[in-house]
């Protein structure tokens, strides 16, 4: 008999139901009202109803969580310091796309040992989740398999699809269905088109397969999203948060009838993945808003509590504690002076909003 079925597959491991972690890790009155009024506020922004600067800071990954705890416990004193000029969201990235091969992140390989044992960082990371949220410090992250919304996006703000993913029709229909706004980045090459006809596809509808709460094979039918919206990031060979840059995108969104709202994202081809050049990025960026540039809406930071990146080492208490172990960073007196020169830098452009808890 011939054998024509799973040929290479090791083998297939039952992993528990969404419906079961939620049962084991929910969320409180508190942590759901801290999720639906960030993404409230990040939908006003995104409007343009509400003036203040979207900002979404944060380690390029999270791979401790002690150090992630300590990070969210600065940034949310941070946060509620600079409120009414900016809301301040936490960049808590538990799933990171591979080129070729490496780490896939804490959800994939939570130990760092290669055991990819899934379902404890499933587990890991929903737990840390709870835990920043509790803090009413609202979380974004990057959804990549299509299979995890379901075990942790209740407790998501803002969710990004990223340059490697933005071309996927998976990823467009699965950020139709998502109950928060996605900002879509420009392809790695630097094309705008790509993320502009996601944007379109994101905010119509699909039917799709997916898994329901009790982890069950079903077609997910979704409304489409109509805050899905666009993240420059550059490109390979350039950059694109210049001045020149912003007023193409913007037409171009205008010339498809799309909202022209645009995030930029002040790391990757950016800042040509030196971390200390995430710093022209954001003032330049922000200097352009305070001249009147309202399509720019919102920034993104690669922030940790220590500059730089480390490889992963074979002993793991050779890490050095709160240093990326993916894309560099900034530190965290860098953020510190970047954020507060922001919001003085706003000030000449905004008044004091008061923020409703």
């Amino acid at each position: 008999m011939y054998r024509i079925q799973d040929l290479h597959v090791r083998e297939i491991v039952r992993l528990l139901t969404p419906r079961e972690l939620k049962s084991r890790l929910p969320a409180g009155e508190a942590v759901a009202a801290t999720v639906a009024r960030s993404r409230e506020r990040i939908i006003r922004i995104l409007r343009r109803a509400d003036p203040r600067l979207l900002v979404v800071v944060g380690p390029c990954s999270i791979h401790d969580e002690k150090g992630a705890l300590e990070y969210a416990t600065r940034l949310n004193a941070l946060r509620t310091e600079l409120a009414d000029r900016m809301e301040i969201v936490m960049r808590v990235y538990f799933e990171k796309p591979r080129t070729t091969i490496g780490w896939k992140g804490l959800i994939n390989d939570p130990r760092l040992d290669g055991s990819q044992d899934i379902e404890t960082g499933l587990k890991t990371a929903r737990k840390l989740l709870l835990e920043i949220v509790g803090l009413g410090l609202p979380a974004a992250t990057e959804f990549l398999d299509p299979i995890v919304p379901q075990y942790t996006a209740d407790l998501i703000s803002w969710a990004a699809i990223g340059a490697r993913t933005t071309e996927s029709q998976t990823h467009r229909e699965m950020a139709s269905g998502l109950s928060m706004p996605v900002g879509l980045k420009n392809s790695t090459d630097g094309s705008l088109q790509i993320a502009v006809e996601a944007m379109g596809a994101s905010r119509h509808a699909h039917s799709f397969l997916g898994i329901d709460q009790d982890g069950v094979t079903a077609i997910v039918r979704t409304t489409g999203n109509p805050h899905a919206h666009i993240v420059l990031r550059g490109g390979r060979a350039k950059t694109n948060y210049d001045a020149q840059s912003i007023r193409a995108a913007e037409e171009k969104l205008i010339s498809e009838k799309l909202p022209a709202v645009l995030m930029v994202d002040c790391s990757h081809a950016n800042s040509g993945k030196q971390p200390a050049r995430q710093e022209e990025v954001w003032r330049s960026v922000i200097q352009q808003r305070v001249e009147g540039t309202r399509s720019l809406i919102g920034l993104m930071v690669e922030s940790h509590l220590h500059e730089g990146s480390q490889p992963i080492s074979k002993n793991l208490k050779d890490l050095r504690y709160g240093v990326s172990i993916t894309d560099p960073c900034i530190g965290w007196e860098t953020t510190e002076r970047m954020l507060r020169w922001g919001h003085e830098a706003l000030g000449r452009l905004l008044p004091r909003v008061t923020i409703a808890a």
